[in-house]
């Protein structure tokens, strides 16, 4: 297919804002340090695209209303700074409920594939957590695991759940960095 183009599938909490668990409050919000910037680097090359697992809403902590005025309230602030998401795609069940859709299913992947005219093997996934990875290595793509957000804690975790990065990077700048020298 001709003109495929490339995204990049971004984890929310802990890649892109601070992670306190289970962030979900606008007051709470706030973008990680270099965020807007390594996305500003990567926007010409890339489209951009937020899969987030939110189980607090399957676990009766917050509302799936709660989590779009969160995410409205980001989309806001990267409009703000002429960065465009294409689509967040939120997984709202808990762990035990066996959902399609929760990382590390790539479900969400295919379809904006689909959706968008992706190339999934030109495309990066990018977050903090083992499963975030894993979602990536379904997908076809390259990954990259963060240090940020619950990444230095679930570090160990990358070998006993199969997921493999591409490359592991300190923060998200670094990873735009990254992504840029291996295009």
């Amino acid at each position: 297919m001709a003109n495929r183009k490339k995204a990049i599938f971004l984890d929310r909490d802990g890649t892109l804002n601070h992670d306190d668990g289970y962030t979900y409050r606008t007051e709470d919000f706030k973008l990680i340090e270099g965020a807007i910037e390594a996305l500003k680097l990567l926007q010409k090359d890339y489209v951009f695209f937020i899969v987030t697992n939110q189980s607090g809403v399957g676990r009766g902590l917050f509302t799936i209303g709660d989590v779009h005025k969160f995410n409205n309230k980001m989309l806001k602030e990267f409009k703000k700074n002429g960065i465009k998401i294409e689509k967040i795609h939120i997984c709202p069940h808990a762990p035990n409920e066996d959902c399609e859709c929760r990382k590390p299913s790539a479900k969400f992947a295919r379809e904006a594939a689909k959706e968008y005219n992706i190339d999934l093997k030109k495309s990066w996934a990018i977050g903090d957590h083992p499963s975030d990875v894993k979602m990536g290595n379904n997908a076809g793509c390259r990954s990259i695991y963060l240090l940020t957000g619950h990444g230095e804690t679930h570090s160990a975790e990358l070998k006993e759940r199969s997921a493999k990065p591409d490359f592991v990077c300190k923060d998200i700048f670094e990873a735009a960095e990254t992504i840029l020298k291996n295009i």
